[in-house]
């Protein structure tokens, strides 16, 4: 990979970190996102505010796991890396503490396998299934192993009572899927009574149409 790109990858980082920020889908020093290299990651630094990030401070760890460059990397830098490991398709991992998802967790998820219904079409496609991790401290090793073993089946975990987890072929692309799921938690916890699910018919016409992953 060419400097240019390890360089446009550090700005598309803190472009959409602050993009996050500013329509508050973090607050304060939530929140990591991480970008696949040929020799390693670049990840945001340990309490780093995702609005304010700069660039040339984005963590660079290699391969090894040997830190290289930028400020000290988050304290998730396993669980994104147990993602990259499994799944080869992962180029970025966005994890934030977004209101309505981690709300969703407090009031409680629709099942455990998948913290929301099929309710609209777009979540269907853009996001998929979502299963629910169950609380451990934050940077738990045990939680890296659980969204490792999961990497290749789905694209986002909700960990409970710390938000979502999203990878996608880029950075900007996980966070158009989180922001989807974040958006669906919110129609979801806004609607009395409950809406009911998108059929089984109405989910295979989005599979067979758009190749929809549910």
């Amino acid at each position: 990979m060419s400097a240019f790109t390890e360089t446009a990858l550090r700005e598309e980082i803190a472009r959409v970190g602050q993009s996050l920020y500013a329509r508050g889908y973090t607050v304060g020093t939530a929140g990591n996102i991480s970008a696949r290299l040929p020799d390693g990651w670049l990840i945001t630094p340990t309490d780093a505010c995702l609005g304010t990030l700069d660039p040339a401070r984005i963590a660079k760890v290699l391969a090894t796991g040997e830190w290289v460059g930028g400020d000290k990397p988050s304290k998730t830098l396993a669980l994104h890396r147990g993602i990259y490991d499994r799944n080869a398709d992962a180029h970025a991992v966005v994890h934030t503490h977004s209101t309505h998802l981690v709300a969703l967790t407090l009031a409680g998820v629709w099942n455990e396998a998948d913290v929301l219904p099929p309710i609209t079409p777009y979540y269907v496609m853009k996001v998929g299934h979502v299963p629910l991790i169950t609380y451990q401290r934050p940077g738990h090793p045990d939680v890296a192993s659980q969204i490792a073993a999961l990497a290749n089946d789905v694209r986002a975990v909700l960990l409970d009572r710390l938000g979502p987890v999203v990878w996608h072929g880029s950075v900007s692309n996980a966070a158009y899927a989180l922001e989807e799921l974040e958006e669906t938690a919110r129609l979801w916890l806004m609607t009395e009574p409950k809406p009911a699910p998108l059929s089984d018919a109405q989910i295979d016409e989005l599979r067979q149409t758009f190749g929809a992953r549910w």
